[in-house]
């Protein structure tokens, strides 16, 4: 008779252990970012919110990045390092698949990872309170990287140089468009014409800090 009474009533559950209140079981935690809000959101995050912090600069001699990988044709970062908003890379793929369209073997591979949640506060807001609400996912590319790659059967140059010109239009900061031969880039320097060392390293990161802006 007891259990029938609590069955009758939504905020109580009859299981193993008797009728158990629902209030009092624990459930899954909600996750305030879902993760396909955005094609580019990383599949698990450490932190919610994080500092603004700013794009490294590749002044210790990696060259990670900086050349081809699976493509053809790719567009490379060649004058500051910036940080990207994922609208702005979505807007620029979606340009290079529109017009790589005809051909049916073309591919387009992403060389970056959106990682950075920015948080925004609304306007005429006072100081403190926290740092905001998540807005977007952005992403640090330093200078020298590889953005995007296009590649597959049928290809042509001109085609593809076209492609990722105009999607260099869309995105800020200047480009220039490689091919599997072009050599490795450490910040403006190319590495075939001069050799690696502590001189050059200091050249760069002095030329690239009184280039780059903040963002």
């Amino acid at each position: 008779m007891a259990l029938q009474q609590y069955n009758k009533f939504p905020f109580f559950f009859s299981g193993i252990l008797g009728p158990t209140r629902l209030n009092g079981l624990q459930m899954p935690p909600i996750q305030t970012m879902v993760r396909w809000g955005h094609q580019y959101a990383p599949r698990s995050i450490r932190n919610q919110k994080a500092q603004k912090g700013r794009v490294p600069i590749p002044i210790g001699g990696s060259l990670r990045g900086t050349q081809l990988e699976w493509g053809e044709y790719g567009m490379r970062l060649k004058d500051r390092s910036i940080r990207f908003h994922a609208k702005q890379l979505e807007t620029a793929e979606q340009i290079l698949k529109r017009i790589l369209k005809p051909i049916k073997a073309a591919r387009v591979y992403t060389r970056f990872c959106c990682n950075v949640p920015v948080c925004v506060k609304g306007n005429e807001t006072r100081m403190g309170k926290g740092k905001g609400a998540f807005e977007y996912w952005a992403a640090r590319i330093p200078i020298g990287r590889v953005l995007f790659e296009i590649g597959g059967d049928g290809m042509r140059k001109e085609l593809a140089e076209h492609a990722l010109k105009q999607a260099a239009f869309h995105l800020p900061g200047k480009y220039e468009i490689i091919v599997k031969q072009t050599p490795k880039r450490l910040g403006t320097t190319l590495i075939h014409e001069t050799p690696i060392t502590t001189e050059t390293s200091k050249m760069n990161y002095q030329e690239i800090t009184s280039t780059t802006t903040a963002v």
